[in-house]
This record gives structure tokens, sequence and C-alpha cells, in this order.
């Protein structure tokens, strides 16, 4: 999580300008194998970064803005905040929990003059299906789709959006004068965010199908 004040970042109050502006909370961790294979333990671990590390420097930094009257909370959530994200229950769930919190918080507060915004990337070069967690409880059951799910993850990223995008949209978030509850991060979010008007049975279906689905 990084803490905006005035020109420079810092991890807390800063000493020099006496404020923070903006707090962007980009800190997570992925996770990828079936909902079943995940022990609670395991999950518990995601949402204690992604979501209550969330909620902790919202604790922390809220009571700063809303005693100036402005400021901003910027909050990493992800595509998969809303849309399915099969073999990634987890992660999916918690994105999707930012994006509840992060919303309501919003209505809450933009009357004090702070708002609560959403950065949504889509797959970004990064190391992040390297780097995500993988089940504790692993399934025979499940073990040839997890495969095929990671082989089309890697690919995913490999052919994904340039980080600076996901920097670009931050940026954007933290300046603009008149600012959106959420700002897609690059041409591959902006794409998905178009998921969100289509039926139901067509969502489903295309779902299934670039995850490559029986049935």
């Amino acid at each position: 999580m990084l803490a905006y004040s005035g020109d420079e970042y810092s991890d807390g109050e800063d000493d020099r300008f006496g404020r923070i502006d903006v707090l962007v909370n980009n800190a997570g961790v992925g996770s990828i194998g079936a909902a079943e294979e995940t022990s609670l333990a395991q999950a518990q671990g995601v949402f204690d970064i992604n979501v209550f590390g969330v909620m902790r420097m919202v604790q922390e930094v809220l009571p700063h803005m809303r005693s100036r009257g402005r400021g901003r909370i910027i909050n990493l959530s992800s595509v998969q905040g809303f849309i399915p994200a099969p073999y990634m229950a987890v992660y999916g769930a918690s994105k999707h929990a930012i994006e509840g919190y992060s919303q309501s918080l919003d209505h809450e507060v933009r009357q004090y003059g702070v708002r609560s915004l959403l950065v949504e990337p889509a797959y970004t070069r990064t190391g992040f299906e390297a780097n995500s967690a993988k089940p504790d409880t692993p399934l025979q059951v499940y073990a040839d789709q997890r495969h095929v799910f990671d082989r089309l993850m890697t690919e995913a990223i490999r052919g994904g959006d340039d980080p600076a995008v996901v920097a670009k949209a931050i940026v954007t978030a933290a300046t603009d004068k008149k600012p959106k509850l959420r700002y897609a991060a690059g041409p591959m979010a902006g794409r998905a965010r178009m998921l969100r008007f289509v039926p139901a049975w067509v969502l489903d279906k295309q779902i299934r199908t670039m995850n490559k689905l029986a049935g």
C-alpha cells in the first residue's frame, strides 16, 4: 500500500507536508486451484492480504482524510472482481469483496470530500501466475483441468497488458477532476468490462469456452 502526500510517496503521514492526499491499496496475492482444493486456512491467508489488508489501511488513513475534507482511496481490484474466475475462486471472491467494499465505502465518505475508487486490471505481464499460491489440498479429480488452466493462465499473462497501463490508470484515478467509480486498466480490461452488459447465458458460455470447461 502507498500513501501519497503532496509530491512524495510515503508509508504513513508525511512529516514534510503533514497530509495524505491519496491511498493506493495495491498489495495482493494470487491463488490458483479449484475451490475444493483450497483449505479454509489458505483462503483466510488470501483474504487477510487482499481484503482485510485494504480495510486496515482504510481505517488508518480515512479519519485523516475526512478531517481534512478531501482525499482519494484507490483500491486495486481486477476484472475477476466482476466476472467468474474458475480455478481462481478464492482470488475472485477476494476481488468481488473489494468491489463491494469500495462501492459501499464511496457512498459513505463522498459527502466528506473523500472518494473510494476502483482500478480494474486484466491479465498483466507480471509474475502473477508464478507467484500465486497453489492448492494446499490438491485433488486428482481436478488435476487435468487445473493443468489446462495453468497453461491458459501462463499464455494469458504472456500476452497481457503492459504493467505501465495499471500505473497510468492509478494516476488518472488520483488526478481526475471528476473521478469515476471504476477505471479499467488497459485495453484488455476495457474489453472485459463489456461482459457486464451481455446476457447471463452468453457470459456463462463464454467463460466455459475460454477456460476449456466441459458441459
